[in-house]
């Protein structure tokens, strides 16, 4: 009688433990944070930030005065020549220089306009392999990872391009007669700079410039997040 009463007692403490050891399995099985980041597709949402710098930012290079105008992205004298700019300005010539200038970034907002297809392409095909960390690097990690992979194969389709535009506009005509002017001026180190190459840098770091704006609306502005993708992907950059 007394073993009967024992194993009475006995049997719900057995439930208790087999009930506790399958809560313990079933929350073995929750999904951690770091399943659901591995679920979404984070490459795609960032190839889709990259995307909507150009269509919403790399856009405003392509119109008149996209870059004249942009002093964040405004094309200079280059370095090398800033004595030209200074001796031919003493030399009553400076409106001659300021139409060097303009016409630096007429050649790069009409190859912006013509090469916009490549930025597009370079972005789709691109392969990123730590699209994680990317997504929680800095305000602009996924486009410096853009221009770290891709500016050598740009540069090579984009300055042709340039060259075409540098010719489009004028700017090799405006810039012989300057480097001309200037090399006939006694005493002074003759110059004949690669204007197609300089307008061909400044203008890709341009286009660079204007994707990081967009990355940093997408990170730090909800209402940036047009898109299914956008919200979800980003959303796991806020809680680090």
């Amino acid at each position: 009688m007394k073993k009967l009463i024992l194993v009475l007692l006995l049997i719900p403490l057995i439930s208790i433990a087999q009930t506790k050891k399958k809560v313990k399995k079933i929350k073995v099985k929750t999904p951690t944070v770091t399943n659901v980041i591995n679920t979404v597709d984070i490459s795609a949402g960032l190839k889709e930030a990259l995307n909507k710098g150009v269509t919403e930012q790399v856009s405003k290079l392509t119109i008149i005065d996209g870059f004249y105008k942009n002093e964040a992205v405004k094309i200079l004298i280059p370095e090398e020549l800033q004595r030209v700019d200074t001796t031919l300005r003493k030399l009553g010539m400076g409106s001659l220089v300021d139409d060097g200038i303009k016409s630096l970034n007429r050649a790069a907002e009409d190859a912006v306009k013509e090469s916009t297809p490549i930025f597009v392409n370079a972005i789709k095909n691109i392969s990123i392999s730590d699209a994680k960390g990317i997504l929680l690097g800095n305000e602009s990690a996924a486009t410096s990872y853009l221009k770290d992979s891709t500016t050598k194969e740009l540069y090579a389709k984009f300055n042709p391009i340039v060259q075409e535009s540098v010719g489009k506009v004028g700017a090799d005509v405006i810039w012989n007669s300057i480097i001309k002017k200037y090399n006939t001026i006694p005493l002074v180190n003759k110059v004949n700079p690669d204007i197609s190459d300089y307008v061909t840098t400044k203008a890709m770091e341009g286009v660079f410039k204007m994707i990081a704006v967009e990355e940093k609306n997408i990170r730090e502005k909800l209402s940036s997040r047009n898109s299914d993708l956008l919200k979800s992907v980003f959303a796991l950059q806020d809680k680090k």
